[in-house]
């Protein structure tokens, strides 16, 4: 006789049984592998009232699907910034809204509002406009940040966009972390001086690079190149970084005490009246004349840095891809910048950033001009699609799979960053073609001709 938990098993292998894949592998259990049709080689779209059967392959085994094939539905945003009417509808599914609501928002990001049907399960946030960053307004300029405050996903890495107006200086200063930056336009006059005594100065343009290390006193004035000064990105390699948490000059003189014998004047070895003006607080940033154009580094008798904190990029030659491009700056390259990697990637319209992952280090991107679109596979399930625009920051956690995607009728431009010495990623496309066929057929049933197709080498943006 049957005991009641050997009757509710026998009656739940019943249920599952009447609604699973009729067809089975002969001699087979009926469960086999997961079989998925991307829709780019799907020769005709599944009906919705069956379960297609695997074909056979060429080694002559004949897999049972224990799941239905993916659909062929591209999921494509439902509006773009200047066209369609934003509703959190997408066939079937949702209803438009009845109570208020923020077009703007709505228009900039139609996958979040609308998502397409592939994502499922949960992800934080990997979107923050620097839009909503709180500015900090100065005699000369400005200064915004993002941090794990406003992005808490963003772990690893922190980012200031800062705007100096001509001959304006960010004072001297330095701090716990590496500092990297990006000139976005504009000139900038960079100088640093390091713990052994030897110094540097040089100009950086727009494209081009700096990156100071943890400690390294530096400062940044905008020449008069431009009339409008410059602009740069900042990236700091710890994500609860805080540009008001700096280390400045005038900060720490205000606050040596100051009775009786100066501590400066002791310090220095000066007058008592040499340091009697010094500010009383923080200058930040503040106006001053712009420095020469042939303006040169005093002479140190420790002799020059050993490694440029500047690098040029804009000068470098971009690798050409079918969909784009691609330059990649990185320790072996810029030798002094250890813990921060990039690289700077265009993407023609309807052109794509492959599919792609990096193995061991947090991706913090950040889109310069055009429209992108991302999809972040974070495992068991959980996906989830972003729209970014021009002055958004994105950010996957390691080794977490996305492609970035030109939505836009321009060239998408952004930057890929890395806290990391060396650029890595793997590509889809060529783990799969590198990988024997009968395992990509017995996971995908792809054709002969298909995986014949798939790149051995690395396409990184395809069109």
């Amino acid at each position: 006789m049957l005991n009641p938990i050997s009757c509710l098993f026998a009656l739940y292998l019943a249920t599952f049984a009447s609604s699973a894949p009729a067809a089975s592998a002969p001699g087979g259990s009926g469960v086999s592998l997961a079989s998925t049709l991307p829709s780019s080689i799907a020769s005709a779209p599944p009906s919705s009232d069956s379960v297609p059967v695997a074909s056979p392959t060429s080694s002559g085994a004949e897999p049972t699907a224990t799941v239905p094939f993916a659909g062929t539905d591209p999921n494509l945003p439902l509006w773009g910034l200047d066209s369609g009417d934003p509703a959190p509808v997408r066939g079937s599914l949702g209803a438009p809204i009845l109570g208020p609501s923020n077009l703007p928002l709505e228009q900039e990001n139609p996958d979040l509002f609308a998502p397409p049907t592939t994502d499922a399960g949960s992800l934080s946030n990997a979107k923050w406009p620097f839009s909503l960053s709180h500015n900090r307004l100065q005699t000369g300029g400005w200064a915004r940040q993002e941090n794990i405050g406003v992005m808490p996903i963003a772990t690893s890495l922190a980012s200031v966009n800062m705007r100096l107006e001509p001959g304006a200086i960010r004072e001297l200063h330095w701090h716990k972390t590496s500092e990297w930056a990006y000139v976005l336009s504009g000139s900038t006059q960079i100088t640093a001086v390091d713990s052994e005594g030897r110094n540097f100065l040089a100009t950086v343009g727009p494209g081009d690079l700096w990156y100071f290390p943890p400690g390294i006193p530096h400062s940044l004035q905008a020449t008069n190149d431009s009339a409008d000064g410059s602009e740069f990105i900042l990236v700091f390699d710890d994500g609860a970084f805080s540009e008001d948490s700096t280390f400045l000059l005038t900060d720490w003189l205000a606050h040596v005490p100051a009775e009786g014998p100066s501590l400066i004047q002791k310090n220095f070895q000066a007058n008592p009246d040499a340091f009697s003006h010094i500010p009383a607080q923080e200058l930040y940033i503040f106006p001053s004349t712009p420095p020469p154009s042939d303006a040169v580094a005093p002479q140190s008798p420790q002799g020059g840095v050993p490694h440029s904190f500047s690098y040029a990029l804009s000068k470098v030659n971009a690798t050409q891809l079918p969909g784009g491009s691609v330059k990649i700056v990185d320790s072996s390259t810029f030798t002094v910048s250890t813990t921060i990697a990039a690289a700077e990637v265009t993407v023609n319209p309807g052109a794509i950033r492959e599919l792609h992952w990096h193995p061991t280090m947090d991706e913090w991107s950040f889109f310069i001009e055009g429209e992108g679109r991302v999809t972040i596979f974070a495992s068991q399930g959980n996906a989830r699609t972003f729209n970014y625009q021009a002055g958004d920051i994105g950010f996957v956690p390691t080794a977490m799979g996305h492609y970035v995607e030109n939505t836009g009728n321009t060239t998408l431009r952004y930057l890929e960053i890395f806290n990391a010495a060396q650029f890595q990623d793997i590509s889809l496309n060529q783990w799969l073609a590198l990988t024997p066929p009968d395992l990509v057929k017995a996971h995908l049933q792809l054709s002969d001709a298909t995986i014949a197709s798939l790149s051995k080498t690395k396409a990184s943006v395809v069109g």
